[in-house]
């Protein structure tokens, strides 16, 4: 089971879990710039676009990720 922890660093989500790209674009969160991860945890990111709850965001995106796992579509940045 996949439970990602809001300390992460974009760099290691997104080596690790490519479909996280998708779920957060879909929420306004760029953490890719110019094809690279973006600098920073998802803590940092997620606040810097205005998200105040971050523990709620980390359970929706280890709740994707366990499901796209589960799909066998945890690879797929889009």
């Amino acid at each position: 089971m996949i439970e990602i922890d809001p300390k992460i660093t974009v760099e290691n989500l997104v080596e690790k879990y490519p479909a996280a790209v998708k779920f957060l674009s879909r929420r306004g969160i760029v953490c890719i710039v110019c094809g690279e991860p973006a600098w920073g945890t998802l803590e940092d990111i997620a606040r810097s676009k205005g998200v105040e709850d971050i523990e709620a965001l980390a359970k929706d995106l280890s709740d994707f990720l366990n499901e796209a796992q589960e799909k066998g579509e945890l690879d797929r940045r889009f």
